[in-house]
């Protein structure tokens, strides 16, 4: 699989909320760098996450492959609806870093987190 593909691929587990399918496109030593989180193991990090989620919504915007390193930068749209039932509505840029085998070693998440760091804490 190639990297867009992985990038369309990520989006379409984490929206389905299919978990190993998701742990699935990251390398053993995968991590993730939140900034409702913070740095986390890859697969503590989708684990608190889909602890945290009732549905996930996400639409692509846009799929930008850097030239020079091949990571990818994967802007979206995510409607997240948490345990309790509130809502947060966001765009967001993940950053995709890949290992030699394609699998992704680091990903970086960017979003506001005004609304969403309050309804986390919330839980």
């Amino acid at each position: 699989m190639n990297k867009i593909s992985i990038a369309k691929s990520y989006i379409k587990h984490l929206s389905n909320g299919d978990l190993e399918q998701l742990l699935s496109l990251f390398a053993e030593n995968g991590r993730v760098i939140s900034p409702v989180y913070g740095h986390k193991d890859y697969k503590e990090f989708y684990l608190q996450l889909f602890a945290d989620t009732n549905n996930s919504d996400l639409s692509i915007k846009g799929i930008f492959e850097d030239a020079t390193t091949g990571n990818i930068a994967l802007h979206f749209n995510y409607q997240w609806t948490l345990k309790n039932d509130s809502h947060v509505n966001f765009e967001v840029v993940d950053i995709l870093e890949f290992n030699d085998d394609n699998k992704i070693e680091v990903l970086t998440i960017i979003y506001d987190t005004v609304r969403s760091r309050e309804l986390v804490k919330q839980l």
